[in-house]
């Protein structure tokens, strides 16, 4: 797949154009997400359906959950023979986007589906409060989301754009298609459409449906400003030309942020706003690094890197690390976060 290349200067000649501040607010678009605890499942075994407004209250038990069209009893199913089903929810009278679910026999390897959500962000910029508050939407709705914050613009303090957690993403951002912030990307190359606090199903959906087919399964440990960190990858069927990407990030970091939107109260700084999931170091290359071995069902690839703390870290207490892993197109299959002294099995389904 060709992606059209965008220089970093085109990046840059956007930047205050995108946060100007007579950006059109919208307000958020009233839908419901329907959600499934399993994605894939054995036969015999329960499938649990969720539903949730735009808000995240749990409006379940006033909706009616649909099987390829027809209503059920209660939110739960399941099925004794191997099949993949359409699955729609009514609230108020309106149709959920639909879902699939799928049950095997028993012999297949799945695992649980992550979403990665790249946000490209500054705290100079007003606008980019709006992808975070959709985020923290997002999380409403699901737990299997991985959020990693990539800070851009300026390292000097004399810039007008300056932003003290600025990360260099440029060799990404030319692959991307789309200057100027805020902007996010899901599992890496899909664009999240503007506004994003209206486009909560959209992230959502991607963690339901089809199974990646792969796990990850990280342990890590910090010990006297150095990080270990073990990256397991176990395969569900036979791959190929797959790459892996490890990032480091860095929680609670405060710092003030721009504000144009009415999100955070609508106020104008932002003082001691708390910056989390903030992107320090890629300790693979940017666009990851070729896994290696035996790529076929049922095997594992392991990973060991021993680096010290970046030295742009302000607390080794709040490091999380986020490891994924990448197709030919660089497209993420699948995403797992963790913390240090944390020890990871794999969520197979």
């Amino acid at each position: 797949m060709k992606r059209i290349l965008f220089s970093f200067f085109s990046v840059l000649a956007l930047i205050l154009s995108s946060c100007s501040s007579d950006y059109l607010i919208l307000d958020s678009v009233e839908e419901h997400i329907l959600t499934a605890d399993f994605s894939s499942r054995e036969i015999g075994y329960p499938i649990t359906f969720t539903v949730r407004n735009s808000d995240g209250e749990d409006v379940t038990s006033l909706s009616t959950i649909y099987i390829d069209g027809n209503a059920i009893e209660g939110n739960t199913f399941t099925s004794e023979t191997v099949e993949t089903f359409e699955v729609t929810a009514k609230y108020s009278g309106l149709l959920s986007k639909s879902i699939s679910i799928y049950f095997h026999d028993g012999t297949e390897i799945n695992f649980k589906k992550r979403l990665l959500i790249e946000d490209y962000t500054g705290t100079w910029c007003g606008y980019c409060p709006r992808v975070a508050h959709a985020i923290e939407l997002v999380k409403d709705q699901t737990e299997n989301v991985v959020a990693v914050a990539i800070h851009r613009a300026s390292l000097s303090p004399a810039s007008a754009n300056y932003d003290p957690y600025t990360y260099d993403s440029t060799e990404l951002e030319n692959l991307l298609g789309a200057a100027g912030y805020p902007k996010g990307y899901l599992n890496r190359f899909t664009k999240w459409q503007a506004l994003e606090n209206n486009n909560i199903a959209q992230a959502v959906n991607l963690t339901q449906g089809e199974n990646p087919k792969l796990g990850l399964a990280l342990s890590s440990t910090v010990d006297n400003g150095n990080i270990n960190i073990d990256v397991n990858v176990k395969f569900g069927k036979d791959f190929n030309e797959l790459k892996l990407v490890v990032y480091v990030l860095e929680n609670g970091l405060i710092h003030e942020q721009h504000n144009y939107t009415t999100f955070y109260g609508g106020d104008d700084v932002l003082e001691d706003f708390e910056h989390n999931h903030v992107l320090r170091e890629c300790i693979t290359p940017l666009l990851g690094e070729a896994i290696t071995g035996n790529l076929t069902i049922a095997n594992t690839f392991t990973k060991s890197f021993n680096v010290p703390v970046p030295a742009n870290v302000e607390n080794a207490a709040n490091l999380e690390f986020v490891a994924f892993v990448t197709d030919a197109e660089g497209n993420a299959l699948n995403v797992r976060s963790n913390h240090p002294g944390e020890a990871q099995e794999f969520e197979e389904l």
